[in-house]
C-alpha cells in the first residue's frame, strides 16, 4: 500500500465521506495509460495497433491497456500522437462547448504541453494560441511539444503571469493550469507524495491567487478563464476561484457532461465546477472551473461574449506597414518574395516570411501582426513555423519545418529510414546513407518526416536538435507499434 500523509487522508475523508475507501484503493492502483492522436497528422479513422478504448470526453484520446516503450517509437517523435493523461483531455470538451468562432487563447502555465495540444484540437479554425511557460527549460520542452504538433497558429513564450497583465484585454480565453500540490498525481509520482504537506498546500494557494490576479487584466470582457489543478483539496480549488469571483464579479459557467463519465461536482455549490477522482472517472486527479469576465463599457457586441480586438490590421501590406511604424530598430526583417525559403512552404501566400534573431519564420497572414506585437512585448521561444536559417551561404532548414503540415511535399528529396536507422538518427548519431542523393534530405520513417540530414557522400550530417535526442540506451526487444501509418 502507498504510504500517504495522514493529514491528506483526514482531509479527503472530510470531503468524500464513505467514498474514502474506494478513493484510497484507486490511489494504490496502477495509473491509467492514454494517448492523444494528432488531428493535424491523423484522422478519426486512423487505425490503432494496440487494444484501446476511446476517452469519452475527447475526440482524439484513447486508453491503452498497458504502458508501451513510447520513447522508441519514431512516430511519437514525428508528432503522430502524444502520451497524455486522460483527465486533462477534458479541456478539449470544455472548449468545444464554449466556443464557436475564432479566438485568441492563452495557455499560461503550459509545459509540458498536453493541454496546449488539447486546446489546438478544439479551438475553432482561425484561432491563435499563445502557449507560455515561466521556466526557460520547461518552455523549451513546451516548444518541442508544440512544434511536433505541426500547427503554425501558435506562439510559445517564456514569461511570468505579470508580464501578460500589461496586455490589456488581449485574450478571449485563458487557461490557467496552475502549479499545485499535485495530489492528483500521487499514484503516478512518488515525489508528489514525499513533498506534500499542509503548509505546501497553503503556499500553492497563495501562488495561485497571485497568478490569477496578475493575468486577469489580459482577459477580454466577456472572455472565459479556465482554472484547473491536478489536486483535490478545496484550499487550492474552490476557495481560490471563489475569492477571484468575489473580487472581479466574474460568474461561473457550466458545460454539458454525461453521467457515465464519472465526473464529480464541486464541493461548494457557490463554485460549480468539475472534479475527476480516480475511483469515479478513468484518469488521474483533476479539478476545473470556468469563469466568465463581466462585460463593461459596452465593449461586447451582439452575441454578447467578447470584445473584437481590432488593434491588429490584417493582410500582408498592412502588417509590413504597421511593423515599420513601430520603429523596432530592425529586429524583424521581412524577406522578399523570391527568397529561397518561399519554395519550402505548401502555400507561401498564406504566410509572411521574416528574419528574426538570425532565424527565418513563416507567420500566418491572419495572425502575423499580433505575433510580431507579442514578440516585441514578450520573450518568444518560437512562433508560426521556424523555416530555417542561412549559414555561410547555405540554407539550412529547421526541425520545425520538417514536422510542419505546411512543408511543401516536394521541397526536399525524401529518404526512408529503417527502424534501426531511425532510432540512431533520433539519438543524434552520425549516419551513412550511401544510396541517398547528396545535399539536404528529408528523412522519413514509415512515410512520416522525422527530420533533416545533409548527405555529403561518405557520411550524413545529422541535423536533429541535440536537445530532443533519445537519451535512453535500453531499447525494447520488440519494435513498438501504436498506430498504423497507412490509415
Amino acid at each position: 500500500m502507498m504510504k500517504l500523509p495522514l493529514d491528506f487522508i483526514g482531509s479527503m475523508e472530510t470531503y468524500l465521506g464513505d467514498e474514502i475507501g474506494p478513493f484510497l484503493a484507486a490511489l494504490d492502483g496502477e495509473p491509467v495509460v492514454s494517448i492523444r492522436l494528432n488531428p493535424f497528422k491523423t484522422n478519426p479513422d486512423t487505425k490503432l495497433l494496440v487494444p484501446t478504448e476511446p476517452v469519452p470526453w475527447s475526440r482524439w484520446g484513447y486508453y491503452l491497456e498497458e504502458r508501451l516503450p513510447f520513447t522508441f517509437d519514431p512516430l511519437l517523435h514525428a508528432g503522430m500522437y502524444y502520451v497524455q493523461e486522460a483527465s486533462s483531455m477534458f479541456v478539449e470538451h470544455v472548449v468545444r462547448e464554449l466556443l464557436a468562432e475564432p479566438v485568441v487563447c492563452l495557455d499560461l502555465c503550459a509545459a509540458p504541453g498536453g493541454k496546449s495540444l488539447a486546446l489546438l484540437s478544439a479551438l475553432p479554425d482561425g484561432s491563435l494560441l499563445v502557449a507560455n511557460e515561466v521556466v526557460r527549460q520547461r518552455a523549451n520542452v513546451l516548444a518541442e511539444t508544440v512544434i511536433k504538433q505541426g500547427n503554425p497558429h501558435v506562439v510559445v513564450t517564456n514569461n511570468s503571469a505579470s508580464d501578460f497583465g500589461s496586455l490589456h484585454h488581449a485574450f478571449d480565453l485563458i487557461l490557467v493550469d496552475a502549479p499545485c500540490s499535485g495530489e492528483g498525481m500521487f499514484r503516478k509520482e512518488e515525489v508528489a507524495v514525499a513533498e506534500w504537506s499542509h503548509d505546501n498546500v497553503m503556499r500553492c494557494a497563495e501562488r495561485q491567487k497571485s497568478i490569477l490576479n496578475d493575468v486577469w487584466p489580459a482577459l477580454k470582457p466577456g472572455g472565459f478563464l479556465l482554472y484547473s489543478t491536478c489536486t483535490f483539496n478545496v484550499i487550492e480549488n474552490e476557495r481560490v476561484v471563489l475569492e477571484l469571483a468575489r473580487s472581479t464579479a466574474a460568474r461561473f459557467v457550466q458545460v454539458e457532461t454525461e453521467a457515465e463519465w464519472g465526473i464529480a461536482p464541486s464541493f461548494d455549490e457557490r463554485t460549480p465546477g468539475y472534479r475527476f477522482f480516480p475511483h469515479r472517472a478513468r484518469g488521474e486527479g483533476l479539478s476545473l472551473f470556468i469563469l466568465q469576465k463581466p462585460v463593461d463599457n459596452g465593449m461586447i457586441g451582439e452575441g454578447g461574449r467578447r470584445d473584437n480586438d481590432n488593434r491588429f490590421d490584417r493582410g500582408r501590406d498592412a502588417t509590413e506597414r504597421n511593423h515599420k511604424k513601430r520603429n523596432n530598430k530592425g529586429q524583424f526583417r521581412f524577406l522578399k518574395e523570391q527568397s529561397a525559403f518561399v519554395s519550402f512552404l505548401r502555400d507561401p501566400d498564406a504566410f509572411h516570411l521574416l528574419e528574426w534573431e538570425g532565424r527565418v519564420f513563416a507567420l500566418p497572414v491572419e495572425h502575423a501582426e499580433k505575433m510580431i506585437d507579442l514578440a516585441e512585448r514578450l520573450k518568444v521561444v518560437t512562433m508560426g513555423v521556424e523555416v530555417g536559417e542561412e549559414k555561410r551561404g547555405s540554407v539550412i532548414p529547421s526541425q520545425a519545418l520538417a514536422l510542419s503540415r505546411e512543408l511543401h511535399p516536394e521541397a526536399f528529396p525524401r529518404f526512408p529510414l529503417t527502424y534501426p536507422q531511425a532510432i540512431a538518427y533520433l539519438r543524434k548519431e552520425a549516419a551513412v546513407l550511401p544510396a541517398a542523393p547528396r545535399g539536404i534530405l528529408l528523412l522519413t520513417y514509415e512515410g512520416e518526416p522525422i527530420g533533416f540530414a545533409k548527405n555529403v557522400g561518405n557520411r550524413a550530417n545529422n541535423l536533429y536538435p541535440a536537445a530532443w535526442r533519445i537519451r535512453s540506451s535500453y531499447p525494447p526487444e520488440q519494435v513498438p507499434r501504436v498506430i498504423d501509418y497507412r490509415s
